[in-house]
């Protein structure tokens, strides 16, 4: 078994590359979970895919790791993927990790080969990491020289239509951690303030947007999650690790803007991978 200590969780410019599926193409609507959506307790670093299928080298390259589940010795890489492959790729520094297949379905090629061609069948997956439900094959890309993980999709070909995004549950949070519910409060003292809209359980914008009286203030973006110290973190004005992103099950942060007193127009804006937006704003008395 080839098994080497590399970082994973490691994921600052999007590398030129294209990927060709890990599995059959699929529906841009039809995935299980989204690249930076909350997963237990983080940040999602991984597509994860609804339906069981062979799983294909997404493009040629070298096998670095096999994971094993049951009987890898390796602490760097736990249980949470399952069994997995892990391929380098000659596109400048980009590894690609075919997590959560099934171990009996393990394709001898990624024991006995040192190169593999794009397309060839490392296995099959299954449900051998800490999945829920449907969930499938988990698919990362990790660019080792920027540090930062990139959302397969921006490397990979898009087929149909994207699930709607939607704008509904917008909660202020102030710095001392007081809530309030845009649907009831439009009167605000001053001071900085995190908007949050409710998150959705599957879909995550590939950029959400922030602006003051049509100033852009934040802009957060999900084509890539980088590496801050130890923390896996979302870019926008700053970066914005877990606790800040999604700060329990229900809210997904928009950004962060500092309210001043007077008549403010708070907009937000969801883009989707396809390039749709989608907007609200809402009118605030700040004193």
């Amino acid at each position: 078994m080839k098994k080497y200590l590399i970082p994973l969780l490691l994921l600052v410019s999007v590398p030129l590359a294209a990927f060709n599926w890990p599995q059959d193409e699929i529906m841009s609507d039809s995935f299980y979970s989204y690249f930076g959506q909350l997963r237990g307790g983080t940040i999602s670093t991984s597509l994860i895919f609804a339906n069981t299928s062979d799983v294909r080298a997404a493009d040629s390259g070298k096998v670095i790791a096999v994971i094993n589940e049951y009987d890898d010795d390796s602490s760097f890489f736990p249980s949470a993927l399952g069994n997995a492959v892990i391929l380098a790729h000659s596109s400048g520094n980009l590894l690609t990790v075919y997590g959560n297949i099934d171990g009996e379905m393990l394709s001898n090629t990624v024991y006995t080969a040192d190169t593999i061609k794009a397309g060839t069948v490392l296995g099959s997956s299954g449900n051998s990491g800490w999945q829920q439900g449907r969930s499938s094959l988990e698919f990362q890309v990790i660019d080792t020289k920027n540090n930062t993980a990139v959302n397969p999709r921006v490397l990979m070909p898009r087929i149909g239509e994207e699930l709607p995004l939607t704008l509904s549950g917008i909660t202020l949070v102030s710095k001392t951690g007081t809530r309030s519910d845009l649907l009831i409060q439009r009167t605000l003292p001053s001071g900085l303030y995190r908007v949050y809209r409710q998150r959705q359980a599957v879909a995550i914008p590939y950029r959400t947007r922030i602006t003051i009286n049509g100033v852009i203030i934040d802009d957060i973006t999900y084509d890539q999650l980088i590496q801050d110290g130890m923390t896996v973190c979302a870019a926008g004005r700053k970066n914005y690790p877990r606790e800040v992103l999604y700060p329990d099950e229900r809210l997904q942060l928009l950004g962060e803007v500092t309210l001043t007193p007077g008549k403010n127009t708070l907009g937000m804006t969801l883009t989707d991978i396809l390039g749709k937006e989608t907007t609200s704003a809402y009118s605030l008395t700040i004193y």
